[in-house]
């Protein structure tokens, strides 16, 4: 189903749930049966505990490129530029629009600022220098995805904040206006300007406490422009979702895929670096970004473990992998190389 209007769905936020496809008993489903994390918890808080994993967190300052407001201004109207800002919060500029995803400026993913996984960097450009975005792209309501402080401090900045299903109902109650939320069920696409946006299947979880489990929808998303279509992954464990995206949406010129905070104890739900490859192979994407990454430590595996991997895993299958800098440009005309930055001196 497309949907041109930029409007919010006038149903009311529990109507809506009920009448998506992956709603049933009070919770949303994935399309395959998957182990969810808490059915895990024990033995989680065992490896916290007892566990020895090292190298979780840098032992330096991990580099970035600073981004300020005058390199955005100076962007040609009709550039195509992606910039990561940090874990899976992505700036995009695409046909004349700035475009967010997931992002989190917060210290810390964490419902709290005292605890929690800390940044290994800060942001390399500020909210307040910010240009003005046109919409903030959400996956789904987990803290390193969804940041009500990095919301609330956007707030002025975005005209429109589209989610999946249940999720603008958080950021209503956080105060964001209602007419700026567009919330969209799996394969439903809005359009935003000459930006088409679709809500696609991820395979993973929601949650922001222990009682509101499956509460809210997930979802990856293809990004359509009148000249580039993108695949941002969201979270999802591997599952043959992605070579039905591929099919229906690929091929993209460049898929951002989660690629970090894998486990034995999850792994439904998120994808070692090897699967991440398999499923931009999946998506019959041209050049693959990992993402979800380099920023906070939130499994077991050393900081930069992602990066080896998935460098070596794109190699053997001959995938285009890119992995810009912090806060450096990625041209989406013209990629070019990038360099293994994470390789600390």
């Amino acid at each position: 189903m497309t949907t041109s209007l930029l409007k919010p769905v006038a149903t009311p936020a529990a109507a809506r749930k009920e009448t998506s496809s992956r709603y049933d008993n009070g919770r949303f489903y994935n399309l395959d049966p998957t182990e969810k994390v808490p059915h895990q918890l024990w033995k989680i808080f065992k490896a916290l505990l007892f566990g020895n994993y090292p190298r979780r967190v840098p032992d330096k300052y991990i580099p970035i490129q600073t981004l300020t407001a005058a390199i955005l201004d100076n962007l040609a109207e009709d550039a195509a530029v992606a910039y990561r800002l940090g874990h899976s919060s992505l700036l995009l500029k695409l046909d004349g629009h700035f475009w967010l995803t997931d992002p989190v400026f917060s210290e810390r993913a964490s419902p709290v600022q005292f605890l929690g996984s800390r940044r290994f960097h800060q942001p390399p450009i500020s909210v307040s220098e910010l240009p003005p975005i046109k919409a903030v792209i959400l996956s789904h309501n987990h803290y390193d995805h969804l940041d009500k402080h990095t919301i609330l401090q956007l707030a002025d900045k975005v005209e429109y904040f589209v989610t999946p299903v249940g999720v603008g109902l958080d950021l209503q109650k956080w105060g964001i206006d209602p007419v700026c939320i567009i919330e969209c069920d799996w394969w439903q696409s809005i359009r935003i300007g000459e930006t088409e946006f679709t809500a696609t299947p991820a395979q993973h979880f929601s949650g922001r406490s222990l009682g509101d489990r499956d509460g809210t929808l997930w979802c990856s998303w293809v990004i359509k422009g009148q000249q580039k279509k993108l695949f941002f992954s969201g979270d999802s464990g591997y599952f043959s979702g992605f070579k039905h995206i591929g099919q229906e949406y690929g091929p993209f010129d460049i898929t951002f895929i989660e690629t970090g905070a894998y486990s034995d104890l999850w792994p439904d739900v998120h994808m070692t670096p090897e699967q991440s490859v398999q499923a931009h192979i999946d998506l019959r994407g041209k050049g693959m970004v990992p993402i979800h990454n380099g920023t906070f430590s939130l499994s077991f595996h050393p900081w930069d473990e992602p990066f080896e991997r998935v460098s070596k895993a794109a190699q053997e299958q001959q995938v285009t992998l890119h992995t810009p800098l912090i806060g450096a440009p990625l041209d989406l005309d013209e990629p070019g190389e990038t360099e293994a930055w994470w390789r600390l001196e």
